[in-house]
């Protein structure tokens, strides 16, 4: 056994799933065992034989940071979140993602803000972008970690900001 994963379905189901060191796929569905050959397509194209049934699944999407993959099957599309073991401990301890909130955004380098892109309370979502810091000739998009509302915007058009500084907080 190489890796063990735990697999949450749309509806919030836990699916084990065991990796081994060859193309065979170990776990439970629904509490139902299982074990499939896979073989590898494409970069994100597979061909897996359940018993006597074949399935084309392509990757269709895969967000890393949040460990959630969109999946087609056979031509139906599933969305689902991958935890580990570790995953699991965090969860167990309050630590989880869902349990981080980002309370403000700081500068990640000295630099001069050249332009903000949002206003005290305005709801931004996950990627907006809130500003654009030049630093060593660079602009850099300072995007929104996550969804939330603007409380303050503790920098100003055109000012010098140092590493760490504050630069805008949310409720």
């Amino acid at each position: 056994m190489r890796e063990e994963i735990t697999v949450l379905s749309e509806k919030g189901k836990k699916n084990k799933i065991r990796f081994s060191d060859s193309y065979s796929v170990r776990g439970e569905i629904n509490e139902t065992p299982f074990e499939w050959d896979v073989i590898r397509i494409k970069d994100k194209s597979f061909h897996v034989i359940k018993g006597n049934k074949s399935y084309n699944i392509e990757v269709i999407k895969a967000d890393y940071n949040e460990k959630s993959f969109t999946i087609s099957v056979n031509g139906n599309t599933y969305k689902f979140i991958v935890q580990d073991k570790y995953d699991e401990l965090l969860k167990t301890l309050g630590l989880d993602l869902a349990a981080a909130k980002v309370s403000e955004i700081k500068a990640p380098m000295p630099g001069l803000v050249l332009k903000i892109n949002t206003e005290v309370g305005l709801e931004v979502e996950k990627g907006d972008t809130l500003l654009i810091l030049e630093a060593m000739k660079m602009e850099n998009i300072i995007k929104s970690p996550g969804k939330g509302t603007v409380k303050a915007i503790l920098a100003k058009q055109g000012q010098a900001v140092e590493k760490n500084q504050v630069l805008i907080s949310f409720h």
